[in-house]
C-alpha cells in the first residue's frame, strides 16, 4: 500500500498553463506515466493543453468541479501564483478533491488561515503549501521532486525542508534501501499536513520498514511528533528511525528560509527538538550528509 498516492491516482493541475505548471506536468507525465488527467483555468475551459514533447494532450476545464466530474480525479496539484493560490485551494476543497497538493510559496498567512478553517470542516487532505510535493517511486510524482534520485524500497521520508528531502532520498537510494514514499510537508507556519499525519501513515504501512524525519528550527511540530511516537511505542507500534534538524547554528530570531522556521519565546530551538527526537528513539544524524549512514546504523542495531 503506497502512502496517499500510487499508480492509479488521477491528478488535475490548477495552474497548468503557466510556465511552472507546464514544466512540472511534463516531468510528471514522463515519470512512470503519472496519471495527469486535466488542467483547470477559469478562462481557458474547453481548450486543450499539449506538452512540448507532444506526448500528451490534456483537456482544460473552467473549474475544479467540472474537471473532477469529467475525469474522476482524486488529487489536484496547485501551481497558481501566491495571490490566487489560497482561493485555488478553497476551490479544490469545495469540489471535494480528496488530496490537494499546493506547491506555491509565499501565500499570505491570512489566506491560509481561511483555507485552514475550510479544510478542518472538509474531507479533503492538503499537503503544503510551500512544499516540494510527494513521490511514490516508480508509481506517481506530484510536485517538483527530481524523480531520477528515487528507487523503490522500504524507507518512508517526511521532511519540512525541500532540499533535505532530496538529500535523504539520494542517500537511501545509494545505501540500497530505497523509499516507499517521500513527503515534503513544507515549512510554512499554517499548512495542511503535519509530521504526525504522515508518521501515522508510515507506521500503519507494511511496506515502510524504517523512517527518516527531517525537521527544522521554529514551531513545535517536531516535539509533538516525538510525543506521538513515544505514545505509539507504548502501544507496541514503532519502527527504526533516523532524523535531522536543520538550522542548529541559527541565532534566535533568525528566519531560516521558511516562514515557519523562527525561534521565538525560547521555543523551537534545535537542541530542544533534537532532545525530544532522541527521547522518542530517533537517532539524530550530526549532518544531513550522514542521514543514510545513520539509518543503516540504526537498522544494524
Amino acid at each position: 500500500m503506497s502512502i496517499l498516492v500510487n499508480r492509479d491516482t488521477k491528478i488535475i493541475v490548477q495552474g497548468l498553463t503557466g510556465k511552472t505548471g507546464t514544466f512540472h506536468t511534463e516531468q510528471a507525465l514522463e515519470y512512470y506515466g503519472t496519471k495527469m488527467v486535466a488542467g483547470v483555468h477559469p478562462k481557458k475551459g474547453g481548450e486543450t493543453w499539449g506538452s512540448v514533447e507532444g506526448s500528451a494532450q490534456l483537456p482544460i476545464y473552467a473549474s475544479v468541479g467540472e474537471a473532477k466530474e469529467a475525469t474522476g480525479a482524486d488529487a489536484s496539484v496547485i501551481y497558481v501564483p501566491p495571490a490566487g493560490a489560497g482561493a485555488a485551494i478553497i476551490e479544490a476543497i469545495e469540489a471535494e478533491i480528496p488530496f490537494i497538493v499546493c506547491i506555491t510559496e509565499g501565500i499570505p498567512v491570512a489566506d491560509m488561515v481561511k483555507v485552514k478553517a475550510k479544510l478542518d470542516k472538509s474531507k479533503s487532505r492538503l499537503l503544503g503549501p510551500n512544499c516540494p510535493g510527494i513521490l511514490t517511486p516508480e508509481e506517481c510524482k506530484i510536485g517538483i521532486m527530481p524523480g531520477s534520485i528515487f528507487k523503490k524500497g522500504s524507507v518512508g521520508v517526511v521532511s519540512r525542508s525541500g532540499t533535505l528531502t532530496y538529500e535523504a532520498v539520494f542517500q537511501t537510494t545509494n545505501a540500497g534501501l530505497g523509499q516507499t514514499t517521500a513527503v515534503g510537508i513544507g515549512g510554512d507556519p499554517v499548512k495542511g499536513t503535519e509530521f504526525i499525519d504522515v508518521l501515522e501513515m508510515f507506521l500503519a504501512d507494511d511496506e515502510t520498514q524504517s523512517i527518516i524525519m527531517i525537521g527544522e528550527i521554529g514551531g513545535s511540530a517536531e516535539e509533538e511528533a516525538a510525543q506521538f511516537l513515544k505514545d505509539e511505542a507504548k502501544k507496541g507500534r514503532k519502527k527504526p528511525m533516523a532524523g535531522f534538524i536543520a538550522g542548529r547554528t541559527a541565532p534566535p530570531g533568525r528566519t531560516m528560509g521558511h516562514a515557519g522556521a523562527v525561534i521565538s519565546g525560547g521555543k523551537g530551538g534545535a537542541e530542544d527538538k533534537i532532545a525530544a527526537m532522541e527521547e522518542a528513539g530517533i537517532k539524530v544524524s550530526p549532518s544531513p550528509a550522514k542521514l543514510g549512514e545513520t539509518l543503516l546504523e540504526v537498522l544494524k542495531g
